[in-house]
């Protein structure tokens, strides 16, 4: 009953002057749904991140190898052709809870059908690749080892390029020219949407890195390999185990750099996130600091209420009130300012998400764990903010706040 009381108090205090409350109550509104609207944009961010990796496949680990260097620049990995046929071997039969190994042999060339011409990516591959990949097909089938051992020219074309070389057509069975070699598809591949950097993967065809390799780039060497584990617990494992060989078979001596990298899908979502996260967590302070100025405009009217209310202070305590009810009352009227101004900014942060989503095309993911974080802290400004302002009340001599003008 006390505490009902005190809230009704509170209330009529703050209706009193409701203009007043409201402008206090801006600095938490805002603090608020900054705190929400940054921690959508940024749970959105890392949400598309994770789903564009997961395209990758499952339980994917990749090998690239060393970097090139030219006129004394190091380049990136994967520029140099360091794996070897040997290593893609020697990956798939020793190394254990492997489920699935495939090269990967990159070029772009044009290909024709007809008079209809295009230039997507070429890929040749393994035939577990799709497996690794978990790539479906629309129509058709992958095709075999024996198309690999043989360099047969068979190929599975992407969405977006079957889509601009036969329209609406069923491409399967059909005759693809890539370099004037004819290569006859045999499986069209389900759309898989665009990657991480923002490239299309749909536009894409994939032969047998055998057939690339005979037949289109030329190349004796791989940039990279996909591994896949046969569950996440082993992606560890399948990780220091390929690191292993490989500087076995590379002959690399101790203390001396890989001239390769092995990194698990983990670690490339992981990487890949840290961005987002980072300018999350500085935006997110920043909207955290609206909420601390919100709570020093609370202590400061809560100031100036109590020099108003100096002498209904006083006639409190001489009929019997005690220092802590006062002290609760002023610390309710902090706590439902800022617990008004809470649900008031949980509000605007919910629009502001969908709005930022709109302008930005970005899409914004709303978590209950940040609109309860920052609901609370909303709450523990107003009772911090609120406590100096209420003690000082419940410590006013009641003779001195009766005689106050």
């Amino acid at each position: 009953m006390i505490i009902l009381a005190a809230f009704k108090i509170a209330f009529t205090g703050l209706r009193r002057n409701l203009l007043r409350s409201l402008l206090t109550m801006l600095g938490i509104i805002f603090g608020v749904a900054a705190v929400i609207a940054v921690v959508s944009l940024g749970n959105g961010a890392k949400a598309q991140v994770e789903k564009q990796i997961s395209t990758l496949g499952q339980n994917v680990v990749m090998v690239m190898s060393g970097a090139a260097s030219r006129g004394g620049f190091r380049m990136a990995f994967g520029t140099s052709g360091t794996l070897t046929l040997g290593d893609f071997d020697s990956i798939r039969k020793e190394v254990e809870g492997v489920a699935g190994v495939s090269p990967e042999v990159r070029s772009f060339a044009q290909v024709a059908v007809g008079n209809q011409n295009a230039n997507p990516q070429i890929m040749g591959v393994g035939s577990d690749y799709a497996d690794i990949r978990t790539w479906r097909f629309a129509s058709g089938d992958n095709f075999t080892e024996a198309d690999v051992r043989n360099a047969n020219k068979v190929a599975l074309i992407g969405k977006t390029t079957a889509t601009q070389l036969f329209g609406g057509e069923d491409p399967v069975g059909q005759i693809l020219r890539i370099k004037n070699a004819p290569f006859r598809i045999v499986g069209l591949l389900s759309p898989k949407g665009v990657n991480m950097m923002g490239s299309d993967q749909d536009d894409v065809v994939l032969v047998p890195y055998t057939s690339a390799m005979k037949r289109l780039t030329g190349d004796t060497t791989f940039r990279s390999l996909l591994v896949q584990a046969v569950e996440p617990t082993l992606l560890t494992s399948v990780q220091a185990q390929i690191t292993e060989l490989l500087r076995q078979r590379h002959r690399i001596q101790p203390g001396r750099d890989d001239d390769f990298l092995v990194r698990t899908q983990q670690e490339i979502s992981e990487f890949a996130t840290e961005t987002s996260r980072v300018l999350t967590l500085l935006l997110g302070g920043v909207a955290g600091v609206s909420l601390v100025v919100g709570g020093i405009g609370i202590m400061n009217i809560m100031l100036v209420s109590v020099t108003e209310r100096t002498r209904e202070i006083g006639l409190r305590l001489a009929v019997g009130a005690r220092g802590r009810d006062i002290l609760l009352q002023f610390l309710i009227e902090a706590l439902t300012l800022s617990v008004v101004g809470g649900l008031l900014g949980i509000g605007l942060g919910w629009w502001a998400s969908d709005w930022l989503s709109g302008m930005m095309q970005s899409p914004t993911l709303i978590a209950a764990n940040s609109v309860a974080l920052a609901f609370g802290s909303a709450a523990m400004i107003g009772i911090v903010f609120g406590f100096f302002p209420a003690m000082k009340a419940s410590q006013l001599d009641p003779i001195e706040a009766l005689r106050y003008e």
